[in-house]
């Protein structure tokens, strides 16, 4: 199981970032984004929505208690965050982990969230966008094998073109 554990999403803030956090966890391949912060039923839909219509079994929960929600995680804990070990130094420790829960923020992050992981890893050690983070961590994880993922239960498909955009219906 992979997860993703997306702290602090403020609905007016966070909603496009936070629904970008998870398209990026559904395609590169976890599992499932708990979020936390504030409930956003709509940015839920959406996500649910792309799931329905490009296939695969991604969810995505609400946990009001995320320190609750990380401590009794039952794999391992990592959190991407600038201050970590740079990828290429660790991944091939996280690499075998298949338990795993990936932690990113929105707002600052919690002093306390440090210590609950297991792994600070670092993709530079210069500030960016967490879904890009996410996005290379998952490509590095994965050794690049997400990219030849096949989604189930799929309604659209897309054809690969040099130029222009083809998707077929599944239905």
């Amino acid at each position: 199981m992979l997860v993703l554990l997306r702290l602090g999403h403020r609905i007016f803030r966070d909603q496009r970032v936070t629904t970008h956090c998870a398209l990026t966890a559904r395609a590169f391949g976890c599992d499932k984004m708990v979020y936390s912060g504030e409930k956003d039923s709509e940015m839920e839909k959406s996500i649910q929505d792309v799931v329905k219509r490009w296939g695969g079994n991604f969810e995505i929960v609400y946990e009001k208690n995320w320190k609750k929600f990380l401590s009794l995680f039952p794999g391992k804990k990592v959190l991407l965050t600038m201050y970590g070990i740079n990828l290429p130094d660790i991944i091939d420790k996280i690499r075998p982990i298949k338990d795993l829960l990936v932690v990113v923020g929105s707002e600052k992050v919690p002093g306390e969230v440090y210590e609950l992981v297991d792994h600070q890893v670092a993709v530079t050690l210069q500030p960016h966008s967490e879904v890009a983070a996410l996005a290379v961590f998952l490509d590095w994880y994965f050794s690049g094998e997400e990219m030849k993922k096949e989604f189930e239960n799929a309604k659209i498909k897309i054809i690969p073109q040099e130029k222009g955009k083809k998707t077929i219906s599944l239905e």
